[in-house]
């Protein structure tokens, strides 16, 4: 078990823009989820990619916040550089991605989330923690996901 604690994990967008924003849904148990990874002493991992969907995200309207201010924005996102390892993309990552494409049915939109599996395995992070379960549940062979969501 205390291996398992130790498990780097990869943080999706989602959780970042959830643990953000207070009036987000699952705003509590986003930030609760974060703070016990940082206090089972796991590594914590983003991309650029995470921090460009979250520019993105907190940028445009949401169904629950307005869009925030630029310099609003800037100051989130270096504070997210501060606190978590940041994975850049590189050509490891687009070995990776590649791979994917072949192993797996994916196109479009998809080729985000599988861009996020894909930084993973370049960069040996075997968890990931997200809302969005059905996104990645065609890699499951291959990372590890876990939930906000008790229900999982």
């Amino acid at each position: 078990m205390a291996t398992m604690d130790a498990e780097p994990l990869f943080i999706d967008t989602n959780i970042l823009i959830y643990a953000n924003i207070a009036s987000a849904p699952f705003h509590q148990p986003a930030l609760d989820a974060l703070t016990l990874a940082q206090q089972s002493g796991r590594s914590l991992w983003i991309s650029r990619q995470v921090l460009r969907e979250f520019i993105s995200a907190r940028t445009r309207p949401q169904t629950f916040s307005k869009p925030s201010a630029p310099e609003i924005v800037i100051e989130r996102v270096q504070y997210l550089e501060e606190q978590f390892l940041v994975a850049d993309d590189n050509s490891l990552v687009t070995e990776q991605l590649l791979k994917l494409l072949s192993d797996f049915k994916i196109g479009g939109k998809q080729v985000h989330d599988a861009n996020i599996v894909a930084t993973m395995l370049a960069y040996d992070i075997p968890c990931l923690l997200t809302h969005n379960i059905k996104d990645f549940k065609r890699f499951e062979g291959l990372i590890k996901i876990e939930s906000i969501e008790s229900d999982g």
